[in-house]
């Protein structure tokens, strides 16, 4: 059974194996270096050497910190399911503790080859993307109405008081009272309606300038956000319209997830623009996590969200973050 066992390990088309912390020299930030006890499968595929070349190999040559960091966790007890791109494949990765002889913790690792189904899932992305794109239509539509009907007659309505009140003033000093207090019932709503026609439509940042929105989604992030928010934006950077939107929507994607997610103390929003490149950072000191882990990696809609205004205006993204440091969001057009 065990000789079965083994032929079974070496020739799946996925890979596992076994890593254990030895005494010696530190690894990453735990106390010993980690090596590969135990390699079946696939494993050049995965880490660009056989099973023979790499039983006895320390982690942090072959796989660098930041296995060694995942490896570290799994020994302390912690189960991680992780993407991990190998060229144009992809794979599915495992890694969880295991009792081995005399009730040792290693870490243990399967992975498998999804390519087609990353295929299949991108196909759904496209879907995603495009009710993004039909709901971000509808919220134009939208806007426009309250901005340009509601907003305008409320405004209208708003005059038509005070030619009353001038007419009454004199006359009817209580009647008078009670427009002033209606008059200002009515402004508290027409700002309201101006805050949330600003909020659905992305095209308000054209109007208003992008320092002027990033300065207000500061302001807004204060009201449920204990932390500090600061922007950093040269009032004098030129920005095309389209552009400027997308950094708008990737800032605000980026704040909310660091204000919801990462426990962070400071949010800090920058925009660089040169005569090549115009790069928006998004940046917390919150508790940060493993971009890859699919669990823990926090790969929801805003994330999607952010991918989605990235490519329309053609910028590149990128997330970089480590547990207990931060988390940069980084949106990069050259």
């Amino acid at each position: 059974m065990a000789e079965l066992l083994e032929s079974f390990l070496e020739q799946s088309p996925a890979c596992f194996w076994l890593v254990t912390a030895v005494p010696g020299e530190a690894c990453g930030s735990g106390p010993e270096p980690l090596v590969f006890q135990r390699v079946w499968g696939r494993a050049a595929a995965l880490f660009g050497k056989t099973p023979d070349q790499l039983v006895q190999t320390r982690c942090s040559e072959l796989a660098g910190t930041l296995w060694c960091e995942r490896f570290e966790r799994v020994l302390e007890g912690e189960t991680l399911l992780l993407r991990e791109r190998r060229g144009d494949t992809i794979w599915f990765v495992s890694l969880f503790p295991v009792r081995c002889e005399s009730n040792k913790v290693c870490a243990g690792g399967i992975a498998r080859e999804i390519t087609q189904w990353n295929l299949a899932e991108q196909e759904l992305r496209h879907t995603v993307l495009g009710a993004l794109k039909a709901q971000e239509f509808e919220r134009n539509i939208m806007s426009r109405f309250l901005h340009d009907s509601v907003g305008q007659n409320l405004t209208a309505l708003g005059l038509q008081l005070d030619l009353i009140r001038m007419d009454i003033a004199a006359g009817a000093p209580d009647v008078d009272q009670r427009v002033t207090e209606v008059q200002k019932a009515l402004g508290e709503m027409m700002e309201a309606v101006r805050e949330y026609s600003y909020e659905l439509n992305p095209a308000t940042v054209e109007r208003a300038g992008l320092r002027n929105a990033l300065d207000r989604l500061a302001v807004r992030s204060r009201e449920r956000f204990s932390g500090m928010v600061r922007v950093n934006v040269d009032p004098s950077s030129k920005v095309e319209p389209g552009l400027a939107s997308a950094i708008y929507q990737i800032a605000q994607e980026a704040v909310g997830n660091a204000v919801q997610h990462a426990a962070c103390t400071t949010i800090d929003i920058s925009m660089r623009t040169s005569r090549v490149s115009t790069v928006l950072e998004v940046r917390d000191n919150g508790r940060g996590f493993d971009p890859d882990n699919i669990v823990g990696g926090q790969r929801g809609l805003g994330l999607l969200t952010m991918e989605h205004y990235a490519a329309q205006a053609g910028m590149e993204l990128s997330i970089v973050s480590k547990r207990g440091v931060g988390t940069t969001v980084r949106a990069r057009r050259d």
